[in-house]
């Protein structure tokens, strides 16, 4: 029986590979990208791991199969079929909407910037929608260069909406509230 090592000893002169073969340095804008894209993934599930309903759980363990299936187009390169990969579909953007509009229903108008925090649940949910923005912003650089496809950008830019209201809800759920930006005094 070959015993499998998570060492390749194929990076450590700084290259690796996308999906299709091809090697590229590991600073490559399509490394940054699905690496951010998954370390908001390691972010949602910590998220995840908070106190909240079993719902929002659901509904994460749902977005972290999603990101999954974006990281994987993301590395998808010359060589690659995306074809043979999951996709991202205007379904799950739907979802996320449909799940934004769901708890937006139950919170107050918001009349005023708001602060990250109250519990860490809320906190987690304000960590995943910068990280959520961060994975948008290098996208769309990517998509300046080589093409990607377009439901991915708008994946991410509706998850991250999902993630504000999600804070909010569970802020609202806790009984805890927004916590206003006051600005100057």
């Amino acid at each position: 029986m070959t015993e499998w090592k998570i060492y390749t000893k194929t990076g450590d002169r700084g290259e690796t590979s996308l999906l299709g073969g091809r090697r590229v340095p590991k600073h490559h804008l399509k490394i940054e990208a699905y690496g951010t894209a998954d370390e908001l993934n390691s972010f949602i599930g910590l998220l995840r791991d908070q106190e909240m309903s079993e719902s929002y759980k659901s509904v994460l363990l749902n977005i972290q199969e999603k990101v999954f299936v974006a990281e994987s187009l993301l590395a998808c390169d010359t060589g690659c079929k995306p074809e043979d990969l999951p996709d991202i579909a205007e379904d799950d953007i739907r979802f996320l909407e449909k799940e934004i509009d769901s708890m937006n229903e139950d919170l107050p108008e918001l009349k005023h910037f708001i602060l990250p925090g109250g519990n860490p649940a809320v906190s987690y949910a304000h960590v995943c929608r910068c990280v959520c923005r961060r994975t948008e912003r290098i996208v769309i650089h990517l998509s300046e260069k080589e093409a990607v496809n377009e439901l991915v950008l708008q994946f991410f830019n509706r998850l991250s909406d999902y993630f504000f209201v999600l804070a909010r809800k569970i802020a609202y759920d806790a009984g805890i509230g927004d916590i206003e930006w006051k600005g100057k005094p």
